[in-house]
Order: C-alpha cells, then sequence, then structure tokens
C-alpha cells in the first residue's frame, strides 16, 4: 500500500492530517523535520507527500527541491498558510502535483492526494523500466532500439551484421531483462526510455 508522508513542523496539523487521512483508509507517516523525513523516507517509493512551505532549518522548497536531485517518485503536494500565487506557480513547474492553502477540506485534500498517488505509481513505473534497460549490454541496447523501430528479425540481422538466430538470442535476453511479456509490452516499455 501507498504511504501518504506528512511533514510539517506543527505538530498539532500533522496529527490532525493523519487522524483525517487514516479514517479515510490511507496509511500515513508523519514527520516534524525535513532532515529527519530526507534522511530516513524511502523516497523511491509509490506514496506521496503532503509539505508544508514554511518550516525552520529545511523548508518545504528546500526539501522538494532535494528530493528532485535523488529522484524521488513520491507526488509532492504543498499545504502551507503562507503561499501566494507565483509560489505555487513555481513549484508547480519544479514538479509539484498541487499547492492548497491551510485550511483544507477533506474532499479537495483527498482528490490532490490521489492525484499524487497517480503521478507517483507512474514515476515508480518508469524508473523500475529504466533500471531494467540500464541492465542490457551495448549490443542489447542496439538491438532494443532496433525491435522498437519496428524492425523484424532478418532486417535486425542485417543492419547489425549478425546471424538471424544471434538476434533471437539477443532478443530473448532483452525480453527478460527488461521484463516483458509480450512484443507489444516489450516496444511499449522501450519507448518510455528511449
Amino acid at each position: 500500500m501507498a504511504i501518504i508522508h506528512l511533514l510539517d513542523d506543527d505538530v498539532a496539523v500533522t496529527d490532525a492530517c493523519a487522524f483525517l487521512l487514516e479514517s479515510l483508509g490511507y496509511e500515513v507517516r508523519c514527520w516534524n523535520d525535513g532532515g529527519c523525513f530526507l534522511s530516513q523516507a524511502d523516497l523511491r517509493q509509490t506514496g506521496a507527500l503532503l509539505l508544508d512551505m514554511r518550516m525552520p532549518g529545511l523548508d518545504g522548497q528546500s526539501v522538494h527541491e532535494e528530493m528532485r536531485q535523488r529522484g524521488s517518485t513520491l507526488g509532492v503536494v504543498f499545504l502551507t498558510g503562507h503561499g501566494d500565487v507565483p509560489m505555487a506557480v513555481e513549484q508547480m513547474k519544479r514538479g509539484a502535483v498541487d499547492f492548497l492553502q491551510k485550511p483544507v477540506s477533506a474532499g479537495p485534500l483527498q482528490i490532490a492526494l490521489e492525484h499524487a498517488l497517480a503521478v507517483s505509481a507512474s514515476a515508480f513505473a518508469r524508473q523500475s523500466i529504466i533500471r531494467c534497460y540500464q541492465q542490457l549490454t551495448p549490443k542489447e541496447c542496439e538491438l532494443a532500439a532496433l525491435v522498437a523501430k519496428g524492425l523484424m528479425n532478418r532486417e535486425i540481422a542485417s543492419v547489425m551484421n549478425i546471424a538471424v538466430r544471434t538476434v533471437e538470442v539477443h532478443r530473448a535476453r532483452v525480453m527478460e531483462k527488461m521484463q516483458a511479456g509480450s512484443l507489444a509490452e516489450l516496444v511499449n516499455r522501450l519507448q518510455q526510455v528511449l
């Protein structure tokens, strides 16, 4: 199950949000310090972060930037009492899913978090595909690019100057390493990384 992380220096706010979100069926983890969150939370998972903008030490903008630098797949929703339109626009340009003003009612909060979870699931799936692709040898990468272009085994053999049987062996390895069950699935996965 995806986790909703709450990061706010105001313990009363995280407790109230946690109570609300848990009553809606979410698994929630509360944080009151940006440094602790960054050092202890799994940033590469499917989940969402409800992030306060103003906090002592690392503020929300700094936490968000550090998450971007680390390749986090968490969907970020800012929740702040001190936001303005330029701040919201800037964070959305940097990849935040939403920017909400405190106090927020349950409906808009849940909609924002569901959107963040969907964005996160997509980012996590893409990173998984990239990790698979990084396991391919240079020869397999070359073959994968030709498969993604729609070339048949005989055409690939001609382009790569190898035997058709060798193409079949490499293609089977590419399918296995890319965790694809069919040619269509392989092409779909390759199109996300090429």
